[in-house]
């Protein structure tokens, strides 16, 4: 019976790691090859990271470098960072381009809280997710007489504390990570 419990459990704990993961990549003035990570590249035909077509270094605080395997890429690079919601524009020079990151104005910060509430209500629809699938999960074994009525609610009950749990946890994130955003 715990199993189902557990189960939900580490699943919600991954919906939170991953949200840890994108707030991550949201940055705060400072370069970080990883806030690239989510860019995808057309190569070929074929839906590709940008990071598995390109060596992404930091050159400095505020500065990028993006050095593409193949001469071909450079374009498809640019144009996909351009298209991102990142709002960058990054600087062609032959084949290496650069990706300056420019100071948060004010305008920016309000962006990117929005695409920090953005991901935190993505990460409570997957923790939500997790506790309809452990409630259909009990439901399945009521009907099959394996657990009780009593035993039924009492494990919903739980599942619903751990859901509380883990939503409280992605708001208090969000909030500290909305702070880190406006702090100048």
């Amino acid at each position: 019976m715990h199993k189902i419990i557990k189960d939900a459990e580490l699943r919600m704990h991954k919906s939170i790691d991953s949200f840890k993961g994108e707030i991550a990549k949201l940055r705060t003035g400072r370069a970080h090859p990883g806030i690239l990570d989510h860019i995808r590249v057309d190569y070929y035909g074929t839906e590709m990271a940008i990071n598995q077509v390109a060596n992404i270094t930091t050159s400095d605080a505020r500065t990028l470098t993006i050095t593409p395997w193949e001469k071909k890429m450079v374009q498809a690079i640019e144009k996909a960072i351009l298209n991102s919601d990142l709002g960058l524009n990054p600087a062609t020079t032959g084949d290496v381009i650069r990706v300056p990151m420019p100071a948060l104005n004010e305008e920016r910060r309000k962006e990117l809280i929005k695409v920090v509430r953005n991901e935190a209500e993505n990460a409570r629809v997957s923790i939500r997710n997790v506790r309809r699938d452990a409630n259909a999960e009990l439901k399945e074994k009521l009907k099959k007489k394996e657990i009780t009525e009593d035993e039924e609610r009492r494990q919903g009950d739980e599942v619903q504390k751990l859901t509380n749990k883990y939503v409280a946890e992605v708001d208090q994130l969000t909030a500290t990570k909305e702070a880190d955003l406006l702090a100048i």
